[in-house]
């Protein structure tokens, strides 16, 4: 699964530590998400569209 995590942590000016803090996760949790090494549970792709403001549809995308 893609995602878009990382470009709009970046517009948001929000660092991986942050983005962690507020989702309850560790740094490296937000890290292998945002390299598509780990798909988040359907509770914590809730919680990172939130914190992006955005929504699970527009985060998340399956891969081509």
């Amino acid at each position: 699964m893609e995602n878009q995590i990382h470009v709009l942590r970046k517009q948001l000016g929000i660092s991986q530590e942050d983005l962690a803090r507020r989702c309850g996760v560790s740094r490296q949790t937000i890290n292998a998400i945002e390299n598509n090494k780990y798909d988040p549970t359907l509770a914590l792709a809730f919680h990172l569209a939130q914190v992006l403001g955005t929504t699970v549809d527009a985060l998340f995308r399956p891969a081509q």
